[in-house]
Order: C-alpha cells, then structure tokens, then sequence
C-alpha cells in the first residue's frame, strides 16, 4: 500500500503547479525549456471578474488569461491603441493572444472573439500575476496608477473604487505574500546572525550540561534563581515599555481596535501589548515562585536524583551527541513526507469548462478546447469560451486524494514516532548498562550507545513498530477530528459540538497517557529485551506499584530540567532581542537593517528552546531510566552479599524507606 500510494504520488504529481502560474490553455508561465520560458508572468484581461483570491490565487479567473513578459505600466485602451501610433498598438499587441493583428482587424470583431482586452492598467507583478496598482492619495482617494477613473473601451467609465472591491480580497492575500517576501528578506539578511545564536545557544547548554555534571546540587539552585531573575527582568522591561508610552499619541488604542496589521511593529508602539505581556510574565513567575515553595522537600530529593544522572552521563559521554542523529533522522522524514504531500497536491489533471457573458445552458460545464470550435455548447453560445479551469480528475484516484493525504499523514506520524522511539530505546539501553554494572565503571560496555543501538535495530525494531504504530493510530485520529471540527464550524448544531470537543479532550489525554506508558515500556525493552506488550505490562504495573515516589520525584525532575530549558532560551532571547532591536550601542552598526526585527528573534528562541530540549532529553531519558531500574532493583534485590543492590549508597539512602545492608 505504502508503495502503489508513493508511485502513484511521485508520477503524477507535478510541483510545477504550485510554482507558476497557468494561463487559459494550461500553460505554464516562465517555466525554463518552453516557448513560454521569458514570459513569466500571468496577466489577466478583465481583473474586475477576479474577486476572489480562492479563484485568483488558486484556481483560475472566468476571463482569459495570458503570459507576458511585464506587466502594464500605463492605462490604454483598445481604441486608443487601434488609432494612435505604431508604437502604442505593438505595445498593445504583446498583451493579445498570438497571432493578432490589430491594424487588419476591428476593435468589435477583436473584443467579439476575445482576442485583446478592452483596457489596460497600471499593474504590479504579485506572486507572478499582474495586479491593479492601487494606491490612495491624501483624503483617503483610490487610484489606480494616477487615475481615479477611466474608460473600459466599451463607452463606460470605471472608477478605481470598482477595481478596488473587485482586488480586495486578493490584496488580502497578496499582503500576505508580501509579508512573507519580506520576511524571507529577513532571513536573507540575518541568517548568518540567526545560526551564530543557535551556535550559541549550543555552546551555553553544552557548558550548563556540563557543570551539571560536576555541580548538580549547586547547578540547580543557581539555574532555579536565574530563571526567577530573568523572568523578573522581563516584567520590569514590560513595565518601563508600558510607562515610557504614557502620553504618546496611539499608544491608548486597543489591539482589538487596532486589528490585524500586517507590520507588526505597530503592536509594539500601544501599551495594551506591553501590559498584556508583563501580566503573562508575572502569572508564570507566581506559579514557578509558588511550586518552588510547596515542592521545596521534594526538590533536594529529585537534586540527588539529578547527581547521579550526572555520574551515569559522565560515564556515557557520547550520550550527549545522540540527539544529533534523532534530529538527522526526523529532518529525513519531515522532508519526505512533505515533498510526498506536495506530489498528491498537485497530482491533477486539466479541467476546461465553459465561460461566457451572456445566458448559456452550457456554462460551467467541462469542454475540450480541441474540439470546442466544433461543438454544440460554441454554436448555441457565440460568445463562450473553452477556458482552463482548475486543476482536478474523475478517476477514483483523484476522488480519494484526501484519503491519500490522511494516509501520507499516518506514514509520518509513524516514522516520526518510530525514530523518537528508536532514541529512547538507545539511550536508556546505554544507561542501564551503566546502573546494572556492579563495578563502575569497570563493568560498563566500551561503547555503550553504539552496543545499544545495535542490538535496539536487531532485536527490538518490531517492538518499536507495534508501540509508534498504536500512538500514530490515535494522533490520526486526533488529526481527523481537527479536519471535521473545521468543515462543522459552520454548523449549528451545538450537541455535536459538545460531543467533538469532549472526543478531541479525551484523545488529547490518551495521547499523552500512551506516550507515557510507550516511553516506560521502551526503558523495559532496553533492559529486559522483551516484546512492547509484556514491557509495558511490567513497566505500568512497577510504575503503579511505586506510585509515590513517581509523582514525587519524577515530575519534579522533570520540572527541574524544564526550568533549565526555559533559563536558556531566556538568557538567549534577551540578548538576541537586544542585539537585532539596536539597543546594544557597542555594536549597533553590526546589527542588520530588518523589516521586522522579531523574525530573526522568534527563530533563534525556537531554535534554542530545540536545542535545549535536544540536549536535556538526554538527562530526562537518563533520570527515567534510572528511576525504573532502581524500583526494579529494590525489588530483586535486598542489599545482601547475595543480592546485592546494583545502586549507589547515596540514591538508596534518599529514594528507599531502607537503610541498605553493609
């Protein structure tokens, strides 16, 4: 299944189609190695039927369309162009259809056939297609080009208010385009900037990763102030923005007033913004302030924890490096499923139907522009059209395309949970051979990670399958619920609102319940070497049976680590906020000229908090490894000469209720 899906996709599906335009014969415009290969833009001849941007952007417009060169630059009309001078009719001329020539024929039989426009305008190349130029003058006045009205060619006038109500949904998106256009400026302009604070953000958690393994104890107090600190500092900038815009005229307006801006600096510029922040840092430095209280007893417990996943990294070094191929190996499959997806989109075939003016039984309906001169629907209908439609198919294949894209989406979930899986099962692999060494680290593999791994792509690859295979059967699900809860909105039916919400609630909680008991049952397959269900059979009930000390010590932990995570991308954020906004004078010159100064920010706190997590998973996968192993191992064990425990006096002495036996 997953072959004839791939063969089907990767054959029919044409990228093209998301690339350039198509004009009225399903031509593409600019594509290199056709005739059409210097005109790589699409110009339309009526832009006023081109109202919505579903049709202009992708689909295609009830007029004729045409590739050219350039767009027009000044307004003509069909007449003007008939009697004026050589040089405005080939200008003219480039903007007909093949084979024209105005000075034989009359400006009626030329619009009668559709073989010219009646008008041209003033027009901008937008996403490869040629746009009105609008533009409003001092008073709020719409123009296009310089003019505010002009004539169709027809005897009517045409004010630019029309081509304005006719472009604005276009314009919507076509903004839209813009901001992304200057957002990859952004890029093109700070990447260099952006991957030196990754590089940053590396170096400060690999050094933090490292301390850790020296000075936990000591480690954790300081990370646990300076994140409160840092926190702190961004409540008193918030607070400083939002007193220094006191008096300023705009800064009272409201966001919801303000509504959506495409620059958005202007958001920066009203206090409302400011507030809204400094109240979001302060709720979270009251809950992170208020958790450190009440879980004060439990944090130097989960500190002793956090030492001797420091001891057992120490001795597993390469550890630190693994999540480098998670990461290759997640990059492999995003690009995959991604280039697949993009095939299945675009695996459709032409679809002509017929356009007209006037009243026509045919209209709408599919025709073949080989044999439309000839047919019914042409006779009946003098001034029809056989015009490229949209891109789509009658055969069950392009019925079912939907169900392909589900499907492309369950492979990927799949593949994704089954490389996550695949890390989790070699690293807890590597730390259990350190925790089940009697002699440390005497009794420990030379290369536990690759020994790991080998026997993880050996042994347990169908164990690894079966457990990614039950996750990714509930994320599609949850996925489908998403899709059915967007085609409801409409949908007044508040019962089955209710019922789709509480469905989306309870998957959402069962994902997260089988990415628990997953990730245990793997810890057990890298210990034991036994099939999904019986480790996860024996990994819930050793977890139910220590119930305590798991929610004592392991979330704490976890909270701990998280808190890591958060002090880095914080320590990073700040300076890169502080660097690309030129707030830094020593090196203000240095800094890029952006259209937005949060593009490069946002990517470099994403990034790092990537980064971060990448290289506390590893201490989280060790914390939990540990855990479970010294549960089993209070279990099997007593502490006498004949059954030794395999942990550390230390971690006995703060996890177990008993004194162990000298």
């Amino acid at each position: 299944m997953i072959l004839i899906l791939l063969r089907a996709a990767w054959s029919q599906g044409d990228p093209r189609k998301v690339i350039y335009p198509t004009d009225s014969r399903g031509q593409f415009c600019g594509q290199a190695g056709t005739p059409l290969e210097k005109k790589p833009l699409l110009f339309y001849f009526n832009i006023l039927k081109c109202a919505s941007p579903l049709v202009l952007l992708e689909f295609q417009c009830p007029t004729t369309q045409l590739c050219v060169e350039k767009c027009p630059d000044r307004h003509l009309t069909l007449m003007k162009a008939k009697l004026g001078s050589n040089e405005d009719r080939e200008y003219y001329q480039q903007y007909c259809k093949d084979g024209v020539n105005l000075t034989k024929l009359s400006p009626p039989e030329i619009l009668k056939d559709g073989l010219c426009p009646a008008i041209l305008m003033p027009s901008k190349a937008f996403t490869r297609r040629c746009l009105p130029a609008l533009g409003t003058l001092k008073g709020g006045v719409v123009v296009v080009g310089n003019e505010t009205t002009f004539t169709d060619g027809k005897g009517s006038s045409i004010n630019a208010t029309d081509v304005l109500e006719a472009s604005k949904k276009s314009n919507v998106v076509v903004e839209a385009r813009q901001v992304a256009m200057r957002i990859f400026e952004d890029y093109t302009q700070s990447w260099h900037w952006i991957l030196l604070g990754l590089v940053i953000a590396m170096l400060v958690s690999f050094i933090f990763i490292v301390l850790l393994r020296f000075l936990a104890g000591i480690m954790v107090w300081v990370m646990i102030v300076l994140v409160i600190l840092v926190i702190g500092y961004g409540i008193f900038h918030c607070y400083m923005e939002f007193a220094s815009l006191k008096g300023e005229p705009g800064s009272d307006v409201t966001i919801r007033d303000l509504g959506l801006q495409t620059d958005f600096s202007v958001y920066l510029q009203i206090r409302q913004t400011w507030l809204a922040f400094m109240i979001i840092l302060a709720i979270v430095e009251v809950i992170i302030i208020l958790l450190l209280i009440f879980l004060r007893k439990r944090i130097m417990i989960a500190i002793a924890l956090i030492k001797e996943a420091s001891r057992a990294v120490g001795h597993v070094m390469s550890s630190l490096f693994y999540p480098l191929v998670t990461f290759a190996l997640l990059a492999v499959v995003i690009a995959y499923w991604a280039i697949t997806a993009v095939f299945l989109s675009t695996s459709n075939e032409q679809v002509y139907k017929v356009f007209n003016n006037s009243e026509c039984e045919y209209s709408r309906e599919t025709c073949d522009p080989q044999t439309f001169n000839t047919s019914n629907a042409s006779a009946q209908c003098p001034d029809a059209e056989c015009l490229f439609a949209f891109y789509g198919g009658e055969t069950y294949y392009h019925k079912y395309l939907i169900l392909f894209q589900f499907y492309n989406v369950f492979l990927f979930f799949w593949c994704a949970n089954f490389v996550t899986a695949l890390g989790q099962v070699t690293l807890s692999g590597a730390f259990a051979s350190y925790y089940w060494a009697f002699k440390k680290p005497d009794d420990i593999p030379s290369y536990p990670i690759f020994s790991s791994l080998g026997r993880a792509l050996r042994y347990h690859t169908g164990s690894l399958a079966f457990g990614s295979l039950i996750l990714s059967i509930v994320q599609v699900i949850r996925v489908l619920l998403e899709y059915l809860d967007q085609k409801l909105k409409g949908a007044q039916n508040k019962f089955a609102k209710f019922m789709l919400s509480c469905m989306k609630c309870c998957f959402w909680c069962l994902e997260k319940c089988i990415k628990f008991l997953n990730r245990n049952a793997y810890i057990m397959i890298a210990i034991y070497g036994k099939s999904f269900c019986p480790s996860a059979h024996d990994a819930f009930f050793l977890l139910m049976r220590n119930i305590i000390r798991v929610a004592v010590l392991d979330k704490v932990t976890d909270f701990l680590l998280f808190l890591g995570k958060l002090l880095i991308v914080g320590i990073v954020g700040i300076f890169s906020f502080f660097f690309f906004s030129g707030r830094i004078r020593a090196i203000e010159d240095a800094a890029p000229s952006l259209n937005y100064y949060w593009v490069p920010i946002l990517t470099v706190v994403v990034g790092s908090y990537l980064i971060a997590h990448g290289f506390f998973s590893v201490y989280a996968m060790c914390v939990d490894t540990l855990f479970l192993c010294f549960c089993e191992d209070l279990e099997r064990n007593d502490g006498s000469p004949e059954r030794p425990y395999y942990m550390s006096p230390e971690l006995h002495e703060i996890l177990s209720k008993t004194k162990m036996k000298k």
